[in-house]
């Protein structure tokens, strides 16, 4: 469904400045158009130019938004993965210590072997050699060393097959510990260099818009660096703070001097003030926007029944502002282009406006609205 909004295009300047002129030649004689007259339609044609709704101001908020969630994401599972880095490292200090455990026992399964070889030197097996042995004439002194040379034996052999099964998986457990410490120094790095891509991303996003907002009149501060609140993804960050308490850097200036809203909310704002601007000729007036929680009380005591109880009111959260030049007259041209045309910025006027009680004037904005449209 076309609303009245979507009716009016961007103008262009070669065809802004050639209708100009094509009306200015009926004006004139001989259908000349004085200089004079080309150099006022020109500048008005530049004014007209000037004040068009930047199309790419929703965009980069947006943009900005998208990209702020993909940084979340990607620290989330940076955050994940350095948990199962910080897991393969116990693991990896877990197989380390079985590998000391297991050179320790290697250690020691060696020093039997070794004191039996000393004693099978200092005391060999018998002074004759095998001859008594081998002709049956050995006793049980020689029968007793014998055995205990062959027990010496087969220790030693099993000493052997133990220590080379245990240097096998010592082998394997060091392998895997450097495996699992370069692998968890690939990934880390990995994504870390994506979480800074991203960082990098998102500030240069915030950073175009940041600049389209002062292209279009938004005093962000003195010297133009970017106010923590006019980003747009520190909005919800105004959540945090009560009503009406939120802290002055944590809001967003709107072009009309003295107001402002919370980030998302004065973005939205700047887009309907430009649209509003090329149907009328003007700026959207302005009486209030952010109401601290002083300012709440003083009108929740001068204008009873007109005002929401002090802390409850959408104005001292940064979302709603009171509107006049037009608008705050019901069934005014201005207040009937804003019904059909709010909602396409994320603004509304609420149902209890209408009749409880009647505040024609006032317009809320609900980021759940702007990111449908």
């Amino acid at each position: 469904m076309q609303t009245e909004e979507s009716n009016v295009p961007a103008p262009r300047s070669a065809g802004l400045i050639a209708v100009v002129m094509a009306v200015a030649s009926l004006l004139v004689p001989g259908g000349q158009v004085p200089a004079q007259a080309q150099a006022r339609s020109k500048a008005q044609a530049q004014g007209q130019l000037d004040r068009r709704d930047p199309s790419n101001l929703t965009e980069l908020r947006r943009e900005a938004e998208k990209s702020a969630k993909e940084l979340e994401e990607a620290t989330k599972a940076l955050e994940k993965r350095r948990a199962e880095i910080a897991s393969s490292e116990r693991t990896l200090k877990s197989k380390l210590s079985s590998l000391q455990q297991l050179e320790q026992r290697v250690a020691v399964m060696r020093q039997p072997v070794s004191q039996m070889a000393e004693l099978l030197y200092q005391q060999p097996l018998m002074a004759g050699g095998f001859v008594p042995f081998l002709t049956g004439g050995a006793d049980e002194k020689t029968l007793r060393a014998l055995s205990d040379a062959t027990q010496m034996v087969a220790v030693r052999q099993q000493a052997v097959e133990q220590t080379s099964t245990l240097y096998k998986e010592a082998e394997r457990l060091a392998g895997e510990a450097q495996e699992l410490r370069a692998g968890n120094l690939l990934a880390e790095a990995q994504l870390a260099a994506e979480v800074d891509t991203l960082r990098q991303r998102s500030d240069k996003i915030v950073k175009s818009l940041t600049a389209a907002l002062v292209k279009l009149g938004i005093k962000i501060d003195k010297v133009g660096r970017a106010a923590l609140g006019c980003n747009p993804l520190r909005a919800a960050t105004a959540d945090h703070y009560p009503n009406g308490l939120i802290p002055p850097s944590m809001l967003c200036p709107l072009q009309q001097k003295g107001q402002s809203l919370r980030a998302d909310a004065t973005i939205a704002f700047v887009s309907l003030n430009e649209a509003y601007r090329r149907r009328f000729g003007k700026a959207m007036c302005v009486t209030d926007a952010y109401r601290s929680l002083a300012e709440q009380q003083s009108v929740y005591y001068r204008r009873p029944g007109f005002a929401a109880v002090p802390g409850r009111s959408n104005h001292g959260l940064g979302l709603a502002v009171d509107l006049c030049g037009g608008v705050e007259r019901s069934g005014s041209a201005e207040f009937v282009w804003m019904e059909k045309n709010s909602k396409r910025y994320g603004w509304f006027h609420p149902s209890w406006a209408y009749s409880s009680p009647f505040e024609p004037w006032h317009w809320e904005y609900d980021p759940k609205i702007d990111s449908l449209v």
